[in-house]
């Protein structure tokens, strides 16, 4: 392990190893400080469940959008650099925010300010996301493609690690320290990303190192045809890539990129030249996305989001309640949910690789309709007369969750790879993530309308009952549109 580890450095340098670790382990432990934000809706601002979930649903809105921020990194440089002034941008949205909160008790007490503060924490973090991939996608391109696997697989360590530690720390932070302090306290990460932005060095771009024509060219070959493109993805690739991961690949998104230069001034305004490039890189994207073969499975996976109401915000407060399970427990249940998760990874590339996706998101789909089924038992009370305790439902279900989830997100993250044609692959693929991270957006939305059409409020969760049988019919609504999907793809190829 650590002769891997020696390797690897080697290979791409420690600063920037430090750096790529060092941002993943931060995404996985944005739960620490997201645990707290849960109970300062629900104990400080007083929130009903509708509203906190409406609140966190806008809060998250900037990671549906991720293709922006791999656009304008790719076509319009500064200062001649295309990725590190972009990371010290994204790492200074996430930083002040905390620190905003931190010392205003006034903004992190009204709604409004909360919500915007905590929307531009976001923006700051998926846009880090999208260049630290970016980075990677360049970094294992040449002589060092050998380690992209690899490297794949640190990322993945460092963000379960991080999810993990977030995870358990998070419930103890919240019954031993105030609500600021862990603002502050999780402010210190992204600190240390902004002084570690400044120990990798990225070379200028040049106007030479870029084609001077759109690959449009290369898009239409491959979309002219009925069928898409049949690569064999990997297991050790399936099995790197999370949720988290929505734009991996980024700049093999072949698309025009312009540069700023010396010689700009020869060629014309700097503003118009930016213009050109991000016009023709955006109508490359989506002049391969409208094509039939691309969108129709998407729109298979957006819809199976927007067609089920999440009431998981509710159930947050059910849990809170009616339940009166700790925070630290509550911060349980989310390592044993990264546990299901991990494990449904695995289950998934040893046993289901080589079977239809049309009859893997089936059995999903029937999988999480038994799971809201224990939702309805743990709600009527019925587990107690059963001799089952809350807690053990409430652990179980979790892990259960997490894992039957996996089973419909790796076909997705394959069917995503399969469906890219060449050179837009990056920007196309992280389009297809940001479209399901909208589709479960707005599956938050319906969620949080269903809430207040129910009138399940703090402290009245007698219509939950219901909201929660509906989710059970609702879930068998996407199996209706399985036709989408092709028909002989499978969950390692098509």
């Amino acid at each position: 392990m650590i002769h891997w580890l020696k390797q690897i450095q080697i290979a791409f340098g420690a600063s920037f190893l430090w750096l790529v670790c060092l941002i993943y382990f931060t995404q996985g432990f944005r739960s620490f400080v997201w645990t707290a934000v849960s109970y300062q809706l629900k104990d400080n601002l007083k929130l009903s469940p509708s509203a906190s979930q409406f609140v966190t649903s806008i809060a998250f809105f900037p990671w549906s959008i991720k293709p922006l921020y791999g656009i304008l990194s790719d076509c319009i440089p500064i200062r001649g650099k295309k990725r590190i002034p972009y990371l010290v941008l994204a790492t200074l949205l996430s930083l002040f925010p905390w620190l905003i909160l931190s010392l205003s008790i006034s903004l992190r007490s009204s709604s409004v300010p909360l919500v915007i503060l905590l929307t531009v924490q976001n923006l700051g973090s998926a846009m880090a996301d999208v260049v630290i991939d970016a980075m990677i996608a360049e970094a294992v391109r040449s002589e060092r493609a050998s380690f992209a696997g690899d490297l794949q697989s640190i990322s993945w360590i460092a963000m379960a690690l991080g999810g993990i530690c977030g995870s358990l720390l998070g419930g103890y932070a919240l019954t031993n320290l105030p609500i600021n302090k862990i603002f502050l306290l999780f402010s210190a990460l992204p600190t240390i990303q902004l002084f570690s932005c400044c120990l990798v060095e990225e070379s200028s771009v040049n106007r030479k190192d870029f084609p001077k024509h759109s690959t449009s060219n290369g898009v239409s070959q491959s979309m002219n045809g009925s069928s898409f493109r049949k690569d064999d993805l990997s297991a050790e690739k399936s099995n790197s890539v999370s949720k988290r991961k929505k734009s991996q690949k980024s700049t093999k998104n072949g698309p025009v990129t312009m540069s700023i230069s010396e010689g700009s001034k020869k060629d014309g305004s700097l503003a118009t030249r930016w213009f050109h490039s991000l016009k023709l890189a955006t109508f490359t994207l989506f002049r391969a996305f409208r094509q039939p073969i691309i969108l129709r499975p998407m729109a298979w996976f957006f819809l199976a989001h927007v067609t089920f109401p999440n009431l998981s915000t509710v159930m947050f407060y059910y849990q809170t309640e009616i339940l009166n399970l700790e925070a630290s427990f509550l911060g349980t249940t989310r390592v044993i949910g990264w546990l299901g998760l991990m494990i449904g990874t695995f289950i998934y590339n040893r046993f289901l690789q080589k079977m239809k996706l049309r009859r893997i998101l089936l059995c999903t789909h029937i999988g999480l309709s038994i799971l809201i089924l224990l939702d309805v038992v743990l709600v009527s009370r019925s587990n107690i007369s059963l001799g089952i305790s809350d807690k053990v439902m409430v652990l179980f279900g979790s892990a259960l969750a997490d894992g039957i989830n996996q089973f419909k997100f790796m076909p997705f993250l394959i069917l995503s790879g399969q469906l890219c044609p060449p050179g837009i692959e990056g920007t196309l693929f992280a389009l297809f993530m940001s479209i399901n991270n909208l589709g479960s957006t707005l599956g938050s939305f319906v969620g949080a309308g269903l809430a207040s059409i129910l009138n399940i409020s703090s402290g009245s969760f007698d219509n939950l009952l219901l909201g929660i049988i509906i989710q059970f019919f609702c879930i068998f609504i996407p199996i209706c549109f399985l036709f989408l999907i092709p028909k002989e793809a499978t969950g390692i190829s098509a």
